[in-house]
């Protein structure tokens, strides 16, 4: 076998860093083994965890701000939620104490004070309230009193509206019945009503003679919350105040939360603003407070004499047709306008099916 090739048998013997070729050789000869360097492995690139990011679970990193942590967020949020609790009582007790005041005093500053007091409420709460439209401050030139007609979504209607309106509320008679919420509407001199169909010719007397003394009304026709992405149907019931000769005028108002931590809100975000069905008033604050960059938007539109329509049920249906555009329009975070309301024989949308943005 004297012309022939040997046969090599490569096996390798590899090491960290070199590769070893030992050939063996079926017939005889000398074997030669061929060393060849290895390149070295890639180094792993080992993942920088910035405390921002890193687990709750995990241990912070010393010499980092704690408060900047996930873990320590939530820590700051309650204890901004407490404070502006706190702040919120505190001021609630001085004022129920000059409102009293107030009341046993002649003129308007009973009014006057019941508007700082919300107002401040809502700087307490970090909600900042922004106001389009036409405001009318007190009666009319004519003399005439103004209804406000508002949709209602939360308990931040309250603060928010009369923060900026000068009119009393006018809400069911369970409020009145409520741990301090009750006192404080007393103190606002909330007009208070059953909303049972054999009190209706009551309940609109005692708002015509809130009217008489000179006081405007702030009514939400809903006669209940919603989660904020529609306006449901107005009663009709609501508007009685609005019959007679010499009716009060009718401005229809529109209110959205659209801002939240500085950024537009939407579906995910809004029901944080909505207390609706069973909530709870506590829990909801609770949740609500631990946030700032809050804003609420109120749309005034031009007021409408209730003289001009035919009976009530359509000049409710106008009324919520305004009050539901100008709700979607803030909804959907598109420039507001005020609306002028449909005439009594125009096309009138299906307050059956509201508008939802």
């Amino acid at each position: 076998m004297a012309g022939r090739r040997p046969c090599v048998d490569c096996r390798f013997l590899r090491s960290p860093t070199l590769n070893v070729i030992a050939p063996s050789l079926s017939v005889a000869g000398s074997a030669r083994y061929v060393t060849v360097p290895m390149p070295p492995a890639p180094r792993r690139l080992k993942a920088k965890r910035f405390p921002l990011l890193r687990r709750p679970s995990e241990p912070a990193e010393e010499g980092w701000n704690a408060l900047s942590l996930p873990s320590n967020r939530m820590v700051v949020r309650r204890i901004r939620a407490v404070r502006r609790a706190l702040t919120i009582v505190l001021w609630t007790l001085v004022s129920m104490l000059v409102q009293s005041l107030m009341i046993a005093l002649p003129g308007r500053g009973k009014v006057v004070f019941a508007r700082i007091y919300w107002s401040t409420m809502c700087r307490l709460l970090g909600l900042r309230v922004r106001v389009i439209g036409p405001r009318l401050r007190g009666r009319t030139a004519e003399g005439r009193p103004i209804v406000y007609v508002s949709n209602h979504s939360s308990w931040l209607d309250i603060p928010v509206l009369g923060g900026q309106l000068d009119g009393c509320f006018v809400a069911k008679s369970e409020v009145s019945r409520w741990p301090l919420v009750g006192s404080i509407a007393r103190l606002g001199r909330t007009v208070f009503v059953s909303r049972n169909r054999g009190a209706t010719v009551n309940e609109r007397d005692s708002m015509r003679g809130r009217l008489a003394r000179g006081d405007n009304l702030i009514l939400f026709p809903e006669g209940t919350t919603s989660d904020g992405s529609r306006v449901m149907p107005f009663r009709s019931t609501f508007f009685a105040v609005a019959e007679g000769e010499q009716p009060p005028l009718i401005q229809p108002v529109s209110v959205a939360y659209d801002r939240l931590a500085g950024l537009p809100t939407g579906r995910a975000s809004r029901p944080l603003f909505a207390w609706y069905g069973d909530m709870d008033l506590a829990t909801h604050y609770w949740r609500l407070a631990q946030y700032r960059g809050l804003r609420a938007t109120i749309l005034l539109h031009p007021p409408i004499d209730p003289a001009t329509f035919p009976n009530r049920k359509a000049l409710a249906r106008a009324v919520w047709a305004t009050v539901a555009d100008g709700a979607a329009t803030l909804r959907q975070n598109r420039l507001p306008r005020p609306l002028t309301a449909p005439a009594s024989d125009g096309p009138m949308l299906d307050e059956s099916a509201p508008a939802y943005a």
